[in-house]
């Protein structure tokens, strides 16, 4: 035994739960009240099909190594039942959950994922009349599925006195999940079932750490699913170049969606040659800053109006380098309408001539007001049928609380520092070469300009994974924005795609 090793001389003289006392003291555990856990028995019937299925609302304890709580995370589990009425030990089971970070898993249970979904209207704003129905492209078809609420988010209520600095960050926040995943494993008596994440948004970030943290503290993962991923934080950096070649695909998506660009170009090649502009033309055109001369400016900004529908004048004054901003305001700007971020196609009246403050500008969003409440709504619904006594009031977007004081600093794997805007691409690299059974599918939309495709393809390239390890990679684009299960061609799609994706040895 090694000199700090050893014992105090009088530990042998001591009984064990003294001893135990002496090295760790768990304080009591003090939270917010929360209800007492509700299960029912259920059927979903779709499509000619027909499945039981046991909802079980719960909360999981979230501890540290020392037994401490951290707080209690919301969970809402969707298990099929075998002939027997039971759960099925063996099938895969699947944690869920949207991003923000602040947000909560309304949007991906309700909206698409879940059993029950919210009829939606293409890019129209849904009454409060709309539909609630079973979803006939829910992936409880393919696996059981735990909607999971982030600390701080929904009904999750963090411990009197838990340091939120430990928890609201890229790798306090993984920490937290990998605890809640492991605890539902253990109650649910299913280690033998194959795991699965799908995470969406910020979600990708937190799916990129746990694929790591997970196989760190031995749990097996069979696949994950990446939804509207973000992974490199630096691409939200003011300023970055990699922001602005990001965009521009989707730009020209939006553009050509409301007849400003590309009359008579199927859909999926207009986008595909905008992503090939960006990487033969854009690129080396920001890369060179003022070097690359007036002349070849106008001419790269000749290109990109007619790519993006924008007046090439307002191109050059921004040296090539549109926001979504000047987009939003732009595009549709002569029908005094403006048109959403996290998926273009939408669109609503344009703020008021005094309401010109770029952050309110940037949060107000037509594809968000379109369907969250109805979401909500939906939600509660569910919750009061279920019989569970809501604790207190739910907090579907709590970014205020929760996002504006993330802890961002992350240190990547094997790069020996922490870095202020992480890039979690290499901690999703990492994850795959040390477990190459992993399976990953990417998921992205043309209209998304919350989590650009462009950027994902990017960013994976430069990771250099073996052939063997693409082989566990796959890609699939839709005509959606960043919440794609709003859009019903891109659901049906994307169940199909999942199905195939399960079924993947």
């Amino acid at each position: 035994m090694a000199e700090d090793e050893k014992q105090p001389a009088d530990a042998a003289a001591k009984p064990l739960s003294e001893l135990a006392k002496s090295f760790v003291t768990v304080p009591a555990d003090k939270t917010r009240t929360v209800s007492d856990p509700v299960s029912r028995r259920l059927t979903w019937e779709a499509a000619g099909e027909r499945m039981d299925y046991e909802a079980t609302v719960a909360h999981l304890d979230v501890r540290d190594d020392t037994g401490a709580l951290e707080g209690r995370m919301f969970s809402i589990t969707y298990a099929k039942l075998g002939e027997d009425g039971l759960p099925m030990a063996g099938r895969p089971v699947t944690f869920c959950f949207n991003g923000g970070p602040g947000c909560a898993s309304v949007p991906i249970n309700f909206g698409g994922m879940g059993p029950r979904r919210v009829a939606t209207d293409g890019v129209n704003h849904l009454p409060s009349s709309a539909k609630v129905e079973d979803n006939p492209y829910t992936l409880l078809r393919e696996s059981d599925l735990v909607f999971l609420d982030a600390l701080g988010t929904g009904y999750s209520p963090l411990a009197e006195g838990a340091d939120t600095s430990a928890i609201f960050g890229v790798d306090g926040d993984a920490d937290a999940f990998c605890r809640a995943i492991t605890e539902w494993l253990e109650q649910n008596h299913r280690w033998q079932s194959p795991v699965y994440l799908f995470g969406e948004s910020y979600g990708t970030v937190r799916n990129a750490v746990l694929m790591r943290l997970l196989g760190e503290r031995g749990v097996k993962l069979t696949g994950v699913t990446m939804l509207s991923a973000i992974w490199n934080w630096v691409q939200v950096q003011p300023g970055e170049d990699l922001y602005y070649l990001g965009m521009l695909p989707t730009f020209a998506a939006a553009a050509q969606f409301f007849g400003k660009a590309g009359a008579g170009v199927d859909a999926d090649e207009w986008f595909d040659r905008a992503m090939a502009w960006t990487d033969d033309v854009l690129a080396p055109a920001l890369l060179k800053g003022d070097r690359l001369g007036e002349e070849r400016e106008r001419e790269v900004a000749r290109e990109m109006s007619e790519l993006i529908g924008l007046d090439e004048r307002l191109i050059l004054r921004r040296h090539l380098r549109v926001s979504l901003e000047d987009v939003r305001r732009e595009l549709l700007a002569d029908e005094g309408r403006v048109c959403g971020r996290l998926d273009m196609r939408f669109s609503s009246d344009a703020p008021g001539y005094a309401q010109d403050d770029s952050s309110w500008f940037a949060g107000e969003d037509a594809a968000d007001d379109a369907v969250n409440a109805v979401w909500n709504t939906a939600f509660r619904s569910f919750l009061s049928e279920m019989g569970y006594k809501a604790p207190a009031r739910y907090l579907d977007n709590n970014y205020y609380r929760v996002g504006v004081k993330w802890k961002w600093a992350h240190e990547e794997p094997g790069t020996g520092g922490a870095a202020g805007a992480p890039n979690v691409t290499v901690d999703l690299a990492c994850a795959l070469r040390r477990d190459p059974t992993i399976k990953l599918a990417v998921l992205g939309g043309r209209y998304d300009a919350a989590t650009t495709y462009w950027n994902n393809v990017f960013e994976l390239s430069r990771q250099f994974l073996s052939p063997q390890l693409k082989e566990r990679v796959e890609f699939h684009r839709y005509g959606c924005g960043h919440m794609a299960y709003v859009d019903v061609p891109t659901l049906r799609q994307m169940s199909k795609d999942m199905e195939a994706f399960y079924r993947k040895a």
